[in-house]
């Protein structure tokens, strides 16, 4: 009867009964795509269309597709960039224009930005291996001075081997004596973007804007060691779990397999 009564309704709205049934089954594997894609974004908050596709193995126009039928974004948005102010008191070229990464610990990138927390500013400075997208350094402070860089950098060359070089901004934080020495005494080369050309840097702008998406808001910390435990554990995320879009793999993964490839190709060599 159900059956009698449903054929009746698509007759009189002109519907064809194979067109009902394609949409129906159409909407039932869309509600379930739309599960899997919120559970995603239940640990993985930034994550847009491309890293989605990635990591349930679907087809990303599928998934661009579902995510404008059910409204589904980015649980956060992003906020505009922070500008630090000039200093002309040294200036190196820019090396890092003439270069491309080839091997881990070739090139590294820093840069340090500010999280307002309960009415104070908190700055985390970072330093990346441009080959691995790594996180290799971090440091964090209340204050951004040459000792936020320089204990950033150290931090980085405590368990790996000196880079090349170093490229930053123009930050009177890496014209400092103190971070200056650090690179001589390693012997690694110092490069830095043209004034006002932020773009020159920019994986390094990009991840803090990928980053401060993942960390959320940081008043949810009642104290700053909470916040700063925070800070590690998202880089250990970033570094551990989260795809990287250009590697297809978290940048640890990609390191390890590297590696391993490496290794092999040595091992040849030998025998």
């Amino acid at each position: 009867m159900a059956m009698e009564n449903k054929s009746k309704a698509l007759e009189f709205l002109n519907i064809a009964r194979s067109t009902f049934y394609y949409k129906s089954l159409l909407d039932e594997k869309d509600e379930e795509l739309r599960m899997k894609i919120e559970k995603v974004l239940d640990n993985n908050l930034s994550y847009g269309h491309k890293r989605i596709a990635m990591a349930l193995s679907i087809n990303r126009k599928r998934i661009k597709r579902a995510m404008k039928k059910f409204g589904i974004k980015p649980r956060r948005s992003r906020k505009r960039p922070w500008k630090r102010g000039k200093n002309d008191a040294f200036e190196s070229p820019n090396l890092l224009a003439a270069l491309f990464p080839l091997y881990k610990n070739h090139l590294w990138i820093t840069d340090f930005t500010y999280l307002k927390w309960r009415n104070r500013w908190v700055y985390v400075c970072t330093i990346i291996d441009l080959f691995s997208r790594e996180v290799v350094g971090l440091s964090i402070k209340t204050n951004h001075s040459a000792m936020l860089v320089s204990e950033a950098l150290l931090n980085a060359l405590a368990s790996n081997s000196p880079p090349t070089l170093v490229h930053s901004d123009q930050g009177s934080e890496y014209k400092s004596k103190l971070f200056r020495s650090i690179l001589a005494d390693y012997k690694i080369l110092q490069s830095m973007s043209k004034k006002s050309s932020p773009w020159q840097n920019g994986y390094q702008e990009s991840f803090f804007g990928n980053w401060k998406l993942d960390v959320g808001d940081v008043n949810r910390f009642a104290t700053l060691g909470e916040l700063t435990a925070e800070v590690y554990r998202s880089m250990y995320y970033y570094n551990n779990e989260r795809i990287h879009t250009s590697l297809k793999m978290s940048p640890r993964e990609f390191a390890r397999r590297y590696e391993m490839q490496y290794n092999a190709k040595q091992e040849k060599l030998i025998v």
